[in-house]
């Protein structure tokens, strides 16, 4: 009988095998609380004092903590310590058109990580138009040609040239706007009232996010991603269009919008639940002013629900005049960033927050160009929140090292209230 009860307990724990172990701080080596731990399936949170149990079928458990690089935790590792890399992610965008493993571009922005802060690469796995940057493995968007126009010849390359360097990779997945998918499936692009497919100023359709068809082809390609070796999927348009007179293929209220995003994210979080990434998202700068989801779905607490980290679009050159009581908000960007992530922080962690700034020309208004001071004001009111970090948008990939070797920083006051930022499509 005991022979018989040794051999189930072998099987079972072949079949069914205990994780263990307990989770730190490698720098502090403070044991780090909700943890999340995480096989193919389901996903639990560490203790307390860092510790979990996990039994699961598979070989290998993924770990993710706010602040903290990914961690993939083997059966062979079982038991032992865990020691998380913190980071607080300096981000650089690299754009579609430079994502090539020969990119004068990225030769430039990899010369800057050498020589200052900076940590991650942002870069465009799929665009506005529905091109993705190297061919993936999802056969759908390849067949209407999704990567005829890739940049990118050997992701895997890529990638390995990143890991072999301690760069932390954000795949920027561009979600409902998408002129490929659209026109190419027109029974769920977005219609105009007398029943045309819609497209905004830059003539580009979008997919109605309340079908389900489009929640299943962007995650497929965000699981490509994930699957190459991507360390954060970040969806970018992860919204309505800013417009009124759009037909979809449900009620256009904002219960049904937040819905049909947070369905998006949930599908998202299931899929990629077994490689470890985390999830982003861009949101409009407004997000953080409102209490509505500003016609568009997007509400802090409905995102963060399904989301690692929220990621608002705070270009000063974005808000209106008269925003923040200031009559040229692009003049004073650190009241913008600062007062901006300051009005959302009772409403998520600020840890979980990473917002995109400002490194172009303002567009808007007194057409000042963004150079080492405004750069870095914004920065520093990133820094002054307790941010989870930031990701600088140049739309050209353009970054000068100089601006982020910074050892004294300027101090700007201002008095501001609350924001008002213009927006289209």
């Amino acid at each position: 009988m005991r022979y018989i009860l040794f051999l189930f307990f072998l099987y079972e724990s072949v079949l069914w095998g205990s994780f263990n172990a307990t989770i730190i701080d490698k720098t502090t080596s403070l044991p780090i609380a909700n943890a999340i731990i995480s096989d193919s399936k389901l996903s639990i949170k560490s203790d307390q004092n860092g510790t979990f149990v996990y039994e699961s079928d598979e070989e290998k458990l993924h770990i993710k903590a706010y602040g903290y690089r990914p961690y993939k935790l083997n059966m062979e590792d079982n038991g032992t310590v865990v020691k998380l890399e913190p980071i607080t992610v300096k981000a650089l965008y690299l754009s579609f058109w430079r994502a090539s493993n020969n990119s004068p571009r990225l030769k430039e922005i990899l010369e800057i990580i050498e020589q200052t802060e900076i940590n991650t690469i942002v870069v465009d796995v799929k665009n506005e138009y529905g091109s993705t940057s190297y061919k993936t493995s999802f056969e759908k968007a390849n067949g209407y040609g999704a990567h005829e126009d890739r940049t990118n010849r050997n992701i895997e390359q890529f990638i390995e040239l990143m890991k072999s360097r301690n760069i932390y990779t954000i795949a920027r997945v561009v979600t409902f706007k998408d002129e490929l998918q659209a026109s190419n499936n027109p029974e769920y692009a977005i219609k105009k009232e007398d029943g045309t497919i819609w497209r905004n100023h830059d003539d580009m359709a979008w997919v109605d996010p309340f079908d389900k068809r489009a929640h299943e082809y962007t995650v497929s390609i965000a699981e490509d991603a994930a699957k190459v070796g991507f360390d954060e999927i970040n969806f970018d348009y992860i919204r309505f269009p800013a417009k009124t007179g759009l037909l979809f293929s449900k009620e256009n209220t904002e219960e049904s919008r937040i819905q049909a995003i947070s369905e998006f994210l949930q599908l998202a979080q299931e899929r990629l639940r077994k490689y470890g990434v985390f999830i982003s998202v861009d949101t409009y700068g407004n997000v953080c002013w409102e209490e509505n989801d500003i016609g568009i779905g997007q509400k802090i607490e409905s995102l963060s629900k399904y989301a690692d980290y929220i990621s608002p679009m705070l270009y000063p050159s974005g808000f209106s005049k008269g925003s923040f009581g200031l009559e040229n908000p692009a003049e004073h960007p650190h009241a913008v960033i600062f007062k901006s992530l300051k009005n959302i922080e009772h409403k998520i962690d600020s840890k979980r927050l990473r917002p995109w700034l400002q490194s172009f020309r303002d567009y808007a208004h007194t057409k000042i160009a963004y150079n080492y001071f405004e750069i870095n004001e914004q920065i520093r009111a990133a820094e002054d929140t307790n941010s989870g970090g930031w990701m600088l948008w140049s739309p050209s990939s353009k970054y000068k090292a100089s601006y982020f070797m910074v050892e004294e920083k300027s101090v700007l006051t201002f008095d501001s209230s609350r924001g008002n930022q213009e927006y289209i499509d």
